[in-house]
């Protein structure tokens, strides 16, 4: 009796030790590293909110897909994983943590997505790991030097929350104006930052920035991206049917597209 009490427990020992989950009670937020970022961006790979490597480096692609994840469940969207979007994550996901720090061990690029049993995910490891960079490279070739798939994401992101009714060279102008702002001394120096800098765009403020974009959007990011742009130099714009705020008219005027005036 005794000893089928030891095998059950041992059993169970391995069965936990397989699916771990180790977070601390800290608030993991962009700039941490270590063993609750590791979890975090598996936990996010697993449901298929991250795509990016499992490094235990919390940098903007986790950052994005944590926001992703709390909007998609109700929670707040602040991009710190706390006490309950953590827990959150553990009732919807698994952490294999011993096969996913073997992977990183071996130096291998692996995805960690749900839908498999673990010994199936262990056995193709290594042809994931090929098929992933593959897919990365393929994908690499088609995003314009000094932007990443986070950048284009949410650039996409911002043309459909602010200018999802507009003609499409409206929204390719939208796109302009965010790029512009990159090469203005007046404005931050990455595309996160201009789109989040408080009070500069509508569908922050209201949260339409965190509706899914369409392929139209997705486009039109890619026309500015590789130097379409059709405001002309702007750097600013509104709508003249909405717009409150005194200051935005005495901007010199460039052009009107669809319901959007572009100024300097």
């Amino acid at each position: 009796m005794r000893g089928r009490i030891i095998s059950f427990l041992l059993m169970f020992f391995i069965i936990c030790a397989g699916e771990a989950h180790a977070f601390s009670n800290q608030v993991i937020q962009r700039g941490a590293v270590g063993d609750d970022v590791l979890e975090l961006q598996a936990r996010l790979q697993y449901i298929g909110f991250y795509n990016g490597k499992i490094d235990g480096v919390f940098g903007w692609g986790t950052y994005w897909a944590l926001r992703n994840f709390q909007y998609k469940f109700g929670l707040p969207v602040d991009g710190l994983a706390g006490e309950g979007t953590k827990a959150k994550l553990v009732k919807v996901s698994k952490y294999y943590e011993s096969f996913v720090k073997e992977q990183i061990r071996k130096g291998t690029s692996f995805t960690h997505y749900g839908g498999k049993p673990l010994s199936e995910q262990v056995k193709q490891g290594d042809n994931n790991a090929t098929a992933e960079k593959t897919t990365v490279q393929t994908t690499a070739t088609n995003v314009p030097k000094g932007f990443s798939q986070n950048d284009i994401r949410l650039l996409a992101n911002a043309v459909y929350g602010e200018a999802r009714g507009e003609p499409y060279i409206g929204q390719v102008a939208v796109a302009a104006v965010i790029l512009n702002r990159l090469e203005h001394p007046s404005f931050p120096k990455s595309i996160a930052g201009i789109i989040f800098q408080p009070g500069a765009f509508t569908a922050v403020s209201d949260g339409q920035i965190w509706l899914t974009p369409n392929e139209t959007a997705k486009k039109a990011v890619l026309d500015a991206l590789n130097g379409w742009d059709p405001s002309g130099g702007a750097i600013y714009y509104f709508n003249p049917e909405t717009a409150t705020n005194g200051w935005i008219w005495s901007r010199p005027q460039i052009k009107q597209i669809g319901k959007h005036i572009f100024c300097k």
